[in-house]
Parts: structure tokens; sequence; C-alpha cells
């Protein structure tokens, strides 16, 4: 079955950076654009970054665009999200997911605090 577990998350300063990873199974990893995206208590998970699927093609949440970079390496079936120059309102838990699928990981909670 489908399965998404994504990774890297943590406690970090304003300023800093982490790199999220998200390992997928259960489907033809190539022959899915790949998103992620992030929920905050309270609010609509929202769209942070898509890539194609040979990674040609990316687009950003307005917010993070300069400072995210979402990458893929189909060879390990993963997608990543470099995230630099963090702000406490990048807070949040982080999920992947395969486009025009319905699933999704257990997410990893990114906090952005001094």
């Amino acid at each position: 079955q489908v399965q998404l577990v994504e990774s890297g998350g943590g406690l970090v300063q304003p300023g800093g950076s982490l790199r999220l990873s998200c390992a997928a199974s259960g489907f033809t990893f190539r022959g899915y654009s790949m998103y992620w995206y992030r929920q905050t208590p309270g609010k609509e998970r929202e769209l942070v970054a898509s890539i194609t699927t040979t990674g040609i093609k990316t687009e950003y949440l307005y917010s993070v665009k300069g400072r995210f970079t979402i990458s893929r390496d189909n060879t390990k079936n993963t997608v990543y999200l470099q995230m630099n120059s963090l702000n406490p309102e990048d807070t949040a838990v982080y999920y992947c997911k395969p486009g025009g699928l319905n699933y999704w990981g257990q997410g990893t909670q990114v906090t952005v605090s001094s």
C-alpha cells in the first residue's frame, strides 16, 4: 500500500535551516508530481511547494519563495524540502503528498523558536 514517511523536522532557531525528507513506497514514484504541505492548529493545510515528475518544474507558496527548495531523487523514491532562513511563521507540521493520490504520511513537526 502507499506509504509516505516524512522526517527531518525539529526545533530550530530563527534564521536556521532544516532539510525535510519524504520516503515514498507503494506507487510508481517517478510517475507522480509531489507536493509538500504544512498545517498549524486551527488552520487548513496549505500547499508549500510542488515538483513535477522529472523535477524540471517547481512552484512555491509566495511566503517561502527564495527560502525553500523542493527536490526529488527518483532513484530513491524520495522528495526533499530544503528550508533556509526559517522564521516562527514556518512552524507547522509538514506533510508530503503525491499528486492525484489521497494519501498522507504522519507528518514531521517543524518548530522555529528562540
